[in-house]
């Protein structure tokens, strides 16, 4: 434990998801150590983070305008919607400059543990997107996890009583791993979404 500030900042740092107390403690030390460390600027874009970024109002994407600008760009396919859990995951998908059309944030995953059902995300919003017919297809891109499947198996249902195509992103093997180090559960989802090479 140290005295007053460094402490409060340790804590305070200590508080941001990921960042563990040592993790904490090196940011802090960092920061006070380092004199070329711009604290001003750092405080200064904390602060516009708050005033000037929010959710896009149509795909729940981080925006600076009231959309954001993927859900701007006329070159994006408006047939496609990929349904993800945060926008984090957005940025993910876009690195892989596979995916040309149009995104829907959820908010989150179903988890009962915590206290997030259907409700607590983004899920009426999607409805409201997909009633005037101009979407073909919702990617499913949620996370392989219990929640994530909670969630693409909810969403799966839900989505069956409109004439829309329904897909879920393919999940499995790495690249570069071996099969001996995977469990059971990605080696099966790599035996469910197999390719054909040859007949």
């Amino acid at each position: 434990m140290y005295e007053g500030i460094v402490q409060e900042l340790i804590d305070e740092f200590g508080r941001l998801p990921g960042i563990g107390p040592k993790s904490a403690q090196r940011i802090a030390f960092h920061i006070l150590q380092t004199e070329t460390f711009d604290v001003s600027r750092l405080a200064e874009l904390l602060t516009e983070l708050r005033d000037k970024v929010h959710f896009c109002a149509i795909c729940g994407n981080v925006a600076e305008q009231e959309t954001c600008s993927i859900c701007r760009d006329p070159r994006r396919n408006p047939a496609l919607i990929c349904v993800v859990e945060e926008a984090k995951d957005v940025v993910a998908i876009e690195r892989t400059r596979e995916f040309r059309g149009l995104y829907h944030v959820l908010g989150g995953a179903i988890s009962p543990i915590d206290g997030i059902g259907p409700e607590e995300l983004r899920i009426r919003q999607l409805l409201q997107r997909l009633a005037d017919g101009t979407v073909e297809e919702v990617i499913i891109a949620t996370d392989p996890n219990l929640e994530g499947e909670a969630t693409a198996t909810y969403l799966s249902r839900l989505l069956t009583t409109l004439e829309i195509r329904i897909t879920r992103l393919a999940s499995g093997l790495p690249v570069g791993g071996d099969l001996e180090y995977a469990d059971e559960v990605t080696l099966g989802r790599a035996f469910e979404g197999r390719t054909v090479v040859a007949r």
